[in-house]
Order: C-alpha cells, then sequence, then structure tokens
C-alpha cells in the first residue's frame, strides 16, 4: 500500500513539476527575416515578399515547440525599421527585445549565394543568461516558396535546441 502511494505521490510531483517548466517558457522576441549578402543581383520583389511569412512561420513552429512564449515585435517595428539591419547595429535587437520585455532575443537573416543555393539562418541570444548569441543554418536548394517553408520546419525541429 505505501509502495503504491509512493508512485503516486511522484507521479504526481512530476506532473506539477512538468506544468511548472511549461508555465514558464522564456519569452521570445522574433524578429522578422531580412535579406543578407545578395551580392549584385539584389533582391527581388518576391524575396522581399517572401520574408514577413517566413517570420510568421518561424514563430509559429517555435511556439508549437513549447521553447519559448512568443512576444509581439510590433510596438518596435518602428525603431527596427530605423535600425536597417539588425545583424549589424550592434546590439540593437538586444535591446529592442529587451524594451518588449522579452528573455530571448531571435533574428534571422535569409543569404542567397545564386537562384539555386540559399541559407536560411537564425541567431538566438538568451538575454536573461548573458551567453554568447549562438547561430542556426540550414541549406535549401530552390529559390521557392515550398523550399524556404522546408527550411524553416527543418532549422526549427533538428537544428535548435530541443526546449
Amino acid at each position: 500500500m505505501k509502495l503504491r502511494s509512493c508512485g503516486m505521490s511522484a507521479a504526481v510531483a512530476m506532473l506539477f513539476a512538468a506544468t511548472a517548466v511549461h508555465a514558464e517558457q522564456p519569452k521570445a522576441a522574433v524578429f522578422d527575416f531580412q535579406l543578407a549578402n545578395l551580392g549584385a543581383q539584389g533582391p527581388t520583389e518576391a524575396d522581399v515578399a517572401r520574408l514577413h511569412p517566413l517570420s510568421d512561420l518561424l514563430r509559429e513552429q517555435l511556439k508549437e515547440t513549447g521553447r519559448y512564449q512568443i512576444v509581439s515585435t510590433d510596438p518596435v517595428k518602428a525603431d527596427v525599421a530605423k535600425a536597417a539591419e539588425l545583424r549589424k547595429c550592434g546590439g540593437c535587437a538586444d535591446d529592442f527585445a529587451r524594451k518588449l520585455g522579452a528573455d530571448v532575443a531571435i533574428t534571422g537573416e535569409i543569404q542567397k549565394v545564386s537562384n539555386l543555393i540559399l541559407n536560411i539562418n537564425v541567431y538566438v541570444k538568451d538575454l536573461k543568461a548573458g551567453t554568447p548569441e549562438r547561430a542556426y543554418s540550414v541549406d535549401i536548394r530552390g529559390d521557392n516558396d515550398l523550399s524556404f517553408e522546408h527550411g524553416v520546419k527543418y532549422l526549427v525541429k533538428n537544428n535548435l535546441p530541443p526546449p
């Protein structure tokens, strides 16, 4: 009888611990993807049009994994636009994320080597821990929406650290 109640107590304790961990997801500010290193070709209309839906997909995928509670970046959109390139602004993405009350700043960029070879890069900075930023990347083949969608999903599922 005692073993059964100990087992039940342990199971209940584990359930409460799992719930507490889930409830305390870090808040993440996931900024829109930006274009980088496009070379002489410059961005096309399709390149620019793809950024916002791809950013929304990243937010959705990260939220579904339970890794983060996603906070809106809308309150700092004007500031982000002034900063131009979040990867080259001396930590302004971290400042924007802190302003939003986020624990983590997530930025991303698309690199277009050619119309066939592209890279999706995601950078994660844990602001609470103060650890160095971590970079995650996936190469995709094909300059089309489906390739980018598969690339983001693969990156979240296989490259980013588990929750």
